[in-house]
């Protein structure tokens, strides 16, 4: 199950209270600093704006593709670890909005996990280190450390232990 606290709403749907969440002009700051990390091509320039402004943690050599979007209202609630590629246009959400209520939840992604194009995070989960998560994957809970996983819904392909023995396969062969 993903980690997320839950915080229910009266009357109108939860996106009617977006500003009583969050302030407007941190909105807005986030919105514009997430836009142009999106369209930078220098990865210690997404970093560096990804740290101040946003108040992420982001490991060293942390590599986030074009178009990556992360969440706009929490995005602090979202860490990279060292020497992870995040894919193009993927989405790291930390917030969701419902009818009812909204949940806000950390996302957690390891070292060295590398996330395909086209993926969306859910809030709430963490990706362990060294995790692969293929393109086009809703990762809507947490992937294990070393494994394999994709899809809609996300499964995983293989264990750490599947994926070392393919490793050490291939190795047998060159």
């Amino acid at each position: 199950m993903r980690r997320t606290t839950r915080y229910p709403v009266t009357g109108a749907n939860s996106l009617w209270h977006v500003y009583k969440t969050v302030p407007f002009f941190k909105v807005i700051k986030n919105f514009v600093v997430i836009q142009i990390a999106r369209y930078t091509p220098f990865l210690g320039v997404k970093n560096w704006l990804y740290r101040t402004f946003l108040k992420m943690k982001v490991g060293d050599q942390a590599s986030f593709a074009l178009m990556v979007m992360l969440d706009v209202m929490f995005p602090e609630k979202i860490s990279v670890g060292r020497n992870s590629v995040i894919g193009y246009n993927t989405t790291i959400l930390a917030h969701e909005y419902l009818i009812e209520e909204y949940r806000l939840g950390e996302v957690e992604i390891g070292n060295e996990v590398m996330i395909g194009a086209n993926s969306t995070i859910l809030p709430g989960v963490k990706i362990g280190d060294r995790a692969i998560v293929s393109a086009g994957t809703l990762v809507h809970k947490d992937v294990p450390a070393g494994c394999f996983v994709g899809g809609n819904p996300m499964r995983v392909i293989y264990t750490m232990e599947e994926m070392e023995e393919r490793k050490k396969a291939e190795l047998a062969r060159d």
